[in-house]
């Protein structure tokens, strides 16, 4: 529509838009005489020299032109396989799967973000359906399909996007602001050129900080003026910088500015800077801090809603106390500027700055106070009213993360060149995440590009800072990034960063290749099916579609489309998709398509953070190399969005993203088998791993637990040296028994002859009631209960003694069945470690030549990638499966010393109770009090 109005403006003298100027916009692609032919059967004037009333050429007619010139033929193969080529037009629940399998992203929550359903789908029909029936029918046919497909319904990214969506209520330092560096430049750093119209033109570009490097004026008036100083630039004059930020400031956003002060000024014209910004920009100058936010340590910065519509300048700033008192004399007039203060010459030949000297805070070793800038040349004298009126951007000398993080002072800023930027990010890349979660930093250009050549912004953006200054005169590569990144949000130049680049409490490492805690790492495919207008000259063209993100995510000069020759208006592409595999963090990703001509010129190129992309068969509309909206060049992609799922899960995934659907599928297939014959078994864990089959029985690994007899008091009887032992025991315990009878018999005799001398000669009635032979019988009892007795004691003495012997015996022997026991196991143990290291080298091996096999890999670079990708995914499972191997063998360990230990516990207790037995035989004899005799 935007090109119609075009041509319609492109009229003769009669008021008449000529045949010729609407031909002009097919001619890269069709013949002369096929475009007049198209002329001719739309019954418009056909004749090169023709003219048409512009009420002739209507909207519809250029759009019957358009599709009669260049056919959709890429939307038809579309279109048909949608109707299966049975019909004219789509049906409503053709139309409703199309939009929920093809054009909706399976990553969003159903309830958040309902599926299509008959109303959404009729509502599309009747928008963009020009045919009465077909809206009857709730049919949509090709021209309707064509319409959506080229609507703003169908963007490639979410509408709500491209207006203010963040949350903007959070401290500055947590959002990446659209920064320009020397911005007065139109041109080269040395010689070049400086203009207001600069500052307008970023402003107007969504640029939130621009520079400003003041220097003193030479004329009579001394005004001060801007250039890039002993660079041999032209110079322009402070005052009109000022009023052309004060008339753009708030054009293309309400918020806040911040002016980035390069000060070389002496005090006097120090006093016009501030009085030109006082009394130009007014209220819109933020000359103290707000209630809220209070210049104090540990106190956070005010968020950019806090700060709307208001202008803060960044420069260096006395120390309290000084400008106190120095303020308070300028107020009652009493100030007074030493004349024998040094001037600076912009124009004087610079002399040589080493690099990280150069406008550098963060000059290594630097010397100057704590507050005192850094920038070569900068003046280390602040007038008292231009240092008042600074507030949250205060530069500082930077001297280590550690110091600022212990000084915790949100409002103190530091500046980077690139190349001490970079440094800092190899050596400390999570405390410069963490700095910049606190503070803001700003990143600017390293000295020796003169071209005014841009460095990549994307691997300061992965650490966070805030300000990543670029040269807005330069339409490069860099550029483009940051413009298609801040064309989010707005355009306001202001971008919420990821939430673990916010979070005190949460790690963020830029150069992590795994998936950060909490982000879902994502896979991106984009099939670039066909281009529109892509260039006005007939010549070959091909596209280049890259991704910029984390070091891990990057992929560049990798797909890039085969070249269509000779046709630069509808060239048909259909390549194979561009598979991103793995998009560690989507939230700081973007897509770039580049378009180039058969010579290498850019024609088009787009950028699209992967947040917010839409899935599905999109018109991505092309943009200029200064990031302008083109009118007509086009490219029409498919994209997949998914999330990401390492190898060999892909079923698990679809089961739990839609189980229903899942099963679905798997009955319907299961069905079919059986009708082959095939059960569900067989087929069961194919489905589970994605339709792959399952690993063969012996490839898997089954642990089984060792069996062992358990170690019991009976098993170590028939021990050798337990049998040798009880075998000495048992003649040990004979000999005394055969000792003890002996004395026993001798003692009984000696009895006997004693009682037969008193007896001797004695009747019955005599002897029993002989008082002599009645002592000696009760004598003879005593003396035998005693010599029992003693037996008893010496036999159980004994039995106990060998019994403790016996136990150490036991003890040794039960020792070494289970060390013999632990012994096997541990042999085992490490034959499955080795197993299980052998298997995991095979796999890597067979890993490595499955990805130099795949010709789907299209070039050495992505099966590099492809090889890290699966490398790293067997090492994670590798170390699971190593984990859990270690856990199950320690298990199994304690398992059998816990059976040992109880075994050992087991014998101390039976022998204890065998002694305990004999003790309790000891004590109760004594407490009987037994008397002993022999008949």
């Amino acid at each position: 529509m935007k090109h119609w109005m075009r041509l319609g403006f492109q009229v003769d003298a009669a008021g008449k838009v000529p045949v010729k100027v609407v031909a002009r916009t097919f001619a890269s692609g069709k013949t002369e005489k096929l475009i007049y032919q198209a002329f001719a059967e739309l019954g418009l004037p056909s004749e090169k020299g023709d003219s048409m009333e512009k009420a002739d050429f209507t909207f519809e007619k250029f759009v019957a032109l358009y599709h009669k010139i260049c056919p959709r033929n890429d939307i038809e193969e579309l279109f048909q396989s949608i109707t299966k080529g049975k019909s004219d037009a789509i049906g409503l629940i053709q139309f409703i799967d199309f939009l929920n399998d093809k054009q909706r992203d399976p990553r969003l929550n159903e309830i958040l973000y309902p599926l299509y359903n008959e109303k959404r789908a009729t509502e599309i029909i009747e928008e963009y359906e020009q045919d009465k029936d077909n809206r009857v029918r709730r049919r949509l046919s090709k021209d309707g399909f064509i319409r959506y497909l080229m609507s703003d319904d169908n963007a490639p990214v979410w509408l709500d996007r491209l207006d203010i969506y963040m949350e903007m209520d959070q401290p500055l330092s947590h959002y990446y602001i659209n920064s320009s560096h020397n911005t007065y430049l139109s041109g080269r750093q040395f010689g070049g050129k400086s203009s207001v119209e600069m500052y307008r033109q970023t402003l107007l570009a969504g640029c939130r900080c621009v520079e400003l490097d003041c220097w003193d004026g030479k004329g009579s008036d001394e005004e001060p003026i801007i250039t890039h100083g002993k660079a041999m630039c032209t110079e322009i004059l402070f005052k009109d910088v000022i009023l052309a930020i004060r008339d753009c400031a708030f054009v293309t956003s309400d918020w806040p500015i911040i002016l980035s002060f390069e000060n070389h000024c002496c005090r006097a014209q120090q006093y016009k800077l501030a009085k030109y910004c006082d009394e130009i920009l007014g209220d819109l100058l933020l000359k103290e801090p707000i209630p809220e936010s209070p210049l104090e340590p540990g106190v956070s910065l005010p968020s950019p809603s806090q700060l709307k519509r208001k202008i803060l300048i960044k420069n260096k700033r006395l120390k309290p106390d000084v400008e106190k008192q120095e303020l308070e004399l300028f107020r009652q007039g009493q100030f007074v500027i030493t004349e024998d203060e040094e001037k600076e010459d912009a124009s004087a030949p610079a002399a040589p700055i080493p690099e990280d000297k150069k406008e550098g805070e963060a000059a290594a070793g630097a010397p100057g106070e704590e507050n005192v800038p850094l920038h070569a040349g900068s003046t280390s004298a602040v007038h008292p009213w231009l240092s008042s009126m600074v507030n949250y951007a205060q530069p500082v000398h930077f001297k280590s993360f550690q110091e600022a993080a212990q000084k915790n002072i949100h409002h103190n800023m530091s500046s980077f060149a690139e190349t001490t930027g970079l440094n800092y990010l190899k050596t400390s890349a999570i405390e410069f995440v963490n700095y910049n979660k606190r503070q803001m930093s700003r990143i600017y250009p390293k000295g020796t590009r003169a071209d005014s050549s841009n460095y990549m912004p994307q691997v300061f953006w992965n650490a966070g800072s805030q300000m990543v200054s670029l040269n807005f005169q330069t339409p490069d590569l860099p550029f483009q990034l940051n413009q298609g990144k801040f064309e989010y949000n707005g355009n306001c130049g202001y971008l919420l960063k990821p939430d673990f680049m916010r979070r005190p409490d949460r790690t963020f490492d830029p150069f992590a290749e795994s998936p950060v805690d909490g982000v879902i790492a994502a896979q991106c495919a984009v099939q670039v099916i066909a281009g529109q207008f892509l260039s006005d000259k007939k010549v070959g063209t091909y596209v280049e579609v890259d991704m910029y993100g984390l070091p891990t995510d990057t992929i560049r000069k990798e797909f890039r489309t085969r070249m269509v020759p000779a046709n630069g208006l509808n060239p048909i592409y259909n390549e194979e998709p561009f598979l991103f595999r793995k998009v560690v963090l989507p939230d700081l990703a973007v897509l770039r398509f580049g378009v180039y001509d058969e010579n290498g010129k850019l024609l088009g190129q787009r950028i699209l953070p992967l947040d917010g992309l839409q899935a599905g068969y999109r018109h991505i509309s092309l943009r200029t190399e200064a990031n302008f909206p083109m009118a007509l060049p086009m490219l029409f992609c498919n994209i997949e969005l998914k999330i990401y799922v390492p190898d060999g899960l892909g079923g698990f995934m679809d089961a739990l993203s839609d189980p229903r659907a899942f099963m679905s599928a798997n009955k319907e297939r299961d069905n079919k088998l059986k009708d082959m014959g095939i059960e569900e078994s067989e087929t069961s864990k194919a489905a589970l791993t994605g339709g792959k089959p399952a690993p063969a029985p012996e490839e898997e690994v089954k642990r089984e637990e060792m069996k062992f007899e358990p170690v019991t008091l009976e098993s170590l009887r028939s021990d050798k040296a337990f049998a040798k032992a009880t075998k000495k025991h048992q003649k040990d315990l004979e000999s005394m028994r055969k000792r003890q009878q002996k004395e026993k018999a001798t003692i009984q005799k000696n009895q006997v002859s004693a009682v037969e001398r008193i007896v001797k000669g004695k009747n019955k009635e005599e002897f029993i009631n002989d008082p002599a032979l009645k002592q000696l019988v009760a004598e003879q009892a005593k003396e035998w209960s005693e010599l029992v007795g003693r037996h008893l004691k010496e036999e159980w003495t004994l039995l106990k003694e060998q019994l403790e012997a016996q136990q150490d015996i036991l003890k040794t022997v039960m020792q070494g069945a289970q060390g013999a026991q632990l012994k096997q196991l541990d042999a085992k143990l490490e034959k499955e470690n080795k197993d299980l290291k052998t298997r995991q080298a095979k796999m890597a091996v067979e890993t490595a030549k499955e990805v130099a096999a795949d010709k789907t890999l299209r070039n050495k670079a992505e099966k590099e990638r492809r090889l890290r990708e699966k490398a790293q995914n067997n090492t994670k499972k590798f170390i699971e499966e190593r984990k859990i191997t270690a856990m199950k063998q320690g298990k199994e360990r304690e398992k059998l010393v816990a059976m040992h230990a109880k075994q050992l516990e087991d014998l101390n207790r039976d022998i204890q109770l065998n002694i305990q037995m004999y003790k309790n035989a000891e004590v109760e004899y004594q407490l009987a009090n037994p008397y002993e005799f022999f008949v």
